[in-house]
């Protein structure tokens, strides 16, 4: 098991992609606990609100909440999952190159499965943010008539 310096820098140059793909994900993954702590937040303060006055306004924003936070429980679980195969990629590239070993179908198929997680993370996030953006549309027509019944 003899590495030569131009080998390495082979499988440096490979491995770049996952990283940048890696990189993308992180960034993903910062957008999506961001998501999770407003919701986790917003929830909180809605359940002190519930303790101290009942109100079905406050319910149904929970059970929004609540839609929301799963759908980006999942979003985040298929990113991390992501993340993982794309780093188990840029192992098995060192691995199977440094120990001539051929990992080929392996790699192919974990950085395949990575896009298909990153797919299917993006679509719970899609799903959330349509969640959160109708809940905000049905409280400003329900603003918008108690304003109109309080004149």
């Amino acid at each position: 098991m003899n590495i030569q310096l131009g080998d390495i820098g082979h499988i440096i140059q490979l491995a770049i992609a996952p990283v940048f793909l890696l990189t993308g994900v992180c960034t993903n993954l910062m957008v999506l606990i961001n998501r999770l702590a407003r919701i986790i937040d917003r929830s909180r303060v809605l359940e002190d609100r519930l303790d101290i006055a009942y109100s079905d306004n406050y319910l149904n924003e929970l059970d929004v909440l609540y839609r929301r936070s799963h759908l980006i429980n999942y979003a985040i679980t298929l990113s991390t999952a992501c993340g993982l195969c794309v780093c188990l990629v840029i192992a098995l590239l060192f691995i199977g190159d440094t120990t001539n070993v051929t990992l080929d179908k392996y790699i192919a198929g974990l950085f395949v499965g990575a896009v298909f997680s990153l797919i299917f993370s993006f679509g719970f996030l899609l799903r959330e943010i349509f969640i959160a953006s109708a809940a905000m549309r049905a409280q400003r027509h329900v603003r918008r008539a108690h304003k109109l019944n309080s004149e």
